[in-house]
């Protein structure tokens, strides 16, 4: 099992986010864990940003709609990561969404809160049987994949 440690964002009378550190392109994020969300998603202009160490590692477009975030016209991209790291965890070339998350990071810089790379979606907690723990704020993984759960493309 991987630990992993949550900490939980006060949005004032909005309730509460989950974030959690992930290490993309060799670099330490924030990400809001959500339970909520069908699958990973990254934030497309830092992607962009990091995208020039990984030479190998392209955006493709998609056709896929996205819901949920105030729109169903925005533009969608997927991207396989080379690692993907979630404390113990390494999610090698692992498939996730693009999308532009800068309506939720300029609703964090209002709180004063950093920026965040993207969502934590159910796509990685059913497969690696995800169990948030909220009395200990930590998120518990397993290493492998949980046996039956959908595989990322």
């Amino acid at each position: 099992m991987v630990y992993i440690p949550l900490t939980l964002l006060n949005l004032q009378d909005d309730g509460f986010h989950l974030l959690l550190e992930v290490i993309v392109f060799g670099k330490l994020f924030k990400a809001v864990l959500d339970t909520g969300a069908s699958k990973t998603v990254f934030d497309k202009a830092t992607v962009e940003t990091h995208l020039h160490l990984h030479p190998n590692s392209v955006l493709r477009h998609t056709d896929m709609v996205s819901t949920g975030l105030g729109t169903t016209s925005m533009p969608s991209f997927v991207l396989n990561v080379p690692d993907l790291q979630i404390g113990g965890l390494h999610l090698r070339n692992y498939e996730v969404a693009i999308l532009d998350l800068s309506s939720i990071n300029f609703a964090y810089e209002q709180l004063e809160v950093e920026p965040v790379i993207g969502v934590i979606g159910g796509d990685i907690l059913m497969r690696y049987g995800g169990v948030i723990d909220y009395r200990k704020n930590r998120l518990q993984l397993r290493q492998r994949a949980v046996y039956g759960a959908t595989r990322s493309k």
